[in-house]
């Protein structure tokens, strides 16, 4: 049972995916003069001496460099794609963010652009969305930014606790803070924001709209903890900390000792603060495999983490209902703790996404009719 469990909790609360790609180390600061902030189809596979030498040898997990946090280096990986390495004071580390940018994009631009951010599960990195998704070929013609930033394998878009010293890593600070104020300084990002996310990431997505009244227009939450202090969750987020090799008690400290910590990142006591947020929370039930899953494929522990997800979102959104808060619940019975599922409800929620941005095509969630079960 014990085994069951560590594999289970580890797959909900830090993410089943396929092992991150190595980072690669060709960094280097990249000249904005490209007419119209279009870029080359294919980018070189070597660099000039000229930036190998104002690269200066970053890479991504480095400790970061002494003062405030910044952009050090960026790496074009596609016509769209611009990833850019931020030296973080908050986590202590140089950590990439991945962009997709728009038609007519540069940073001199006298205008700006809505943002939509992407959250990674755990034990995955900042490339999973281009990776295991469409998500580029998707989002082509949207007149918006598309940030997808690194967050650790089990960094639970937190300030960690650490048994009460604080410091880094402060994930949240990261994330709604430098990463926001580098984007707005240098990249020409605007306040008109949405986010979402899976798994762990899910998780992130809405807690930030709750945490941060105001930031976000819209959340999307697909397959991740919606409730942190139900009976059994603090179980399973301590277990899957392990799981990674963390301290258990460093994310947000004792549940029974620091109980102010945890409210403090549990969107269920956060919920009051979501309203006016467009909101879609998805989730499967059963564990049991569903349309998207190739026959014959084996089933895995870890597909036990839909019904468990599915467990806090029907507590969230009867929380959310009490409050008087509009949201979208789809919970959609067998389907397994894969991609699959998960970009399958980002498409489901895309014209929400497009709504709370202000942009063509906004409009309601592509679902049925669901039951609260």
């Amino acid at each position: 049972m014990r085994r069951a469990l560590l594999a289970i909790t580890a797959a909900l609360a830090v993410g089943l995916a396929p092992a991150p790609a190595a980072a690669d180390p060709d960094w280097s600061l990249v000249p904005d003069g490209r007419p119209g902030g279009q870029q080359p189809a294919q980018q070189p596979t070597q660099l000039p001496a000229a930036q190998e030498k104002s690269s200066g040898g970053y890479a991504a997990w480095q400790p970061a460099l002494p003062g405030t946090a910044r952009v050090v280096a960026e790496r074009w990986s596609g016509p769209r794609t611009l990833d850019v390495l931020i030296s973080s004071r908050a986590v202590g580390r140089l950590l990439p963010v991945r962009l997709l940018l728009p038609r007519g994009w540069s940073k001199q631009a006298r205008r700006t652009w809505p943002v939509l951010y992407l959250l990674h599960g755990g034990a995955d990195d900042y490339t999973s969305w281009t990776r295991m998704t469409d998500v580029a070929a998707l989002t082509q013609d949207v007149d918006a930014i598309v940030v997808m930033p690194e967050a650790g394998r089990a960094g639970n878009y937190s300030d960690w606790h650490n048994r009460g010293k604080g410091g880094p890593p402060a994930w949240a600070t990261f994330h709604t803070y430098e990463v926001r104020r580098l984007l707005e300084v240098g990249y020409r990002a605007g306040a008109r924001r949405a986010i979402a996310g899976l798994s762990m990431g899910a998780y992130g997505a809405m807690k930030y709209a709750a945490a941060y009244r105001g930031m976000f227009r819209f959340a999307g939450a697909y397959s991740g903890i919606m409730a942190t202090q139900l009976p059994g969750i603090p179980q399973l987020i301590m277990n899957a900390q392990a799981s990674e090799k963390q301290d258990p008690l460093a994310l947000w400290g004792d549940p029974s000792r620091n109980k102010k910590v945890w409210a403090a990142n549990d969107p269920m006591v956060l919920a009051p603060n979501l309203k006016g947020v467009s909101l879609y929370i998805s989730s499967g039930t059963t564990s049991g495999q569903g349309e998207l899953d190739p026959p014959g494929t084996p089933w895995h522990p870890a597909h036990l983490g839909e019904p468990i997800s599915a467990y806090t979102a029907k507590a969230f959104s009867r929380r959310l209902t009490g409050l008087g808060i509009e949201h979208t619940l789809n919970l959609y019975g067998n389907g397994t703790h894969t991609w699959p599922y998960w970009y399958r409800e980002f498409r489901n929620s895309f014209p929400m996404i497009l709504g709370a941005l202000g942009l063509p095509g906004g409009g309601p969630a592509e679902v049925g009719e669901w039951k609260l079960r």
